[in-house]
């Protein structure tokens, strides 16, 4: 048995201190939420022409998302909150994904991105709140295990919508 597997883990996660390192991640996703989802209700409003409703919760989840972030980051309790953005972006996602009657291509990009917001929610989920238990191997929110899970969540992102932005709009 490994000497770092025997250390105990610490009474407070890092993703709800106010460490400087988990800062530093939390300002990269303040700016990369303010992008992506501002870019899902965009492709949603022009590829899909979802209703208000729909565009409602994406656009309160990309407002709320960046700015929760940020004030979270000298006030870690208020991470909490980000599961009401999450699940309005999934929940508007899903409304796109299920009612979408364009292309084919088009189709499985809104599944990939739907997907995508899933699996991060549940990775916020699971790592930030800890739902779950989280093993050791994946308790360091620096480690290339979680590095791995990003970039599932990143890449099915960024695969659904190059598919969506190919078959609907170019």
């Amino acid at each position: 048995m490994s000497s770092a597997s025997l250390r105990p883990r610490a009474s407070i996660p890092i993703e709800q201190s106010t460490d400087p390192h988990f800062q530093n991640r939390i300002k990269r996703l303040i700016a990369i939420s303010a992008i992506a989802l501002g870019s899902i209700w965009l492709l949603a409003l022009t590829a899909a022409d979802a209703d208000a409703v729909t565009t409602g919760l994406l656009i309160g989840g990309w407002m709320a998302m960046p700015l929760l972030l940020a004030a979270g980051l000298n006030r870690p309790r208020w991470r909490y909150l980000l599961v009401a953005p999450a699940g309005m972006v999934s929940a508007g996602l899903l409304v796109v994904a299920l009612g979408f009657e364009g292309s084919s291509i088009a189709q499985i990009g809104w599944w990939l991105m739907t997907s995508g917001v899933l699996i991060g929610g549940t990775l916020g989920g699971w790592f930030w709140y800890r739902w779950l238990p989280v093993p050791r191997l994946l308790d360091q929110p620096f480690s290339t295990g979680r590095w791995a899970l990003i970039a599932l969540h990143t890449g099915l992102l960024i695969v659904g919508s190059a598919l969506v932005v190919s078959a609907e709009i170019l």
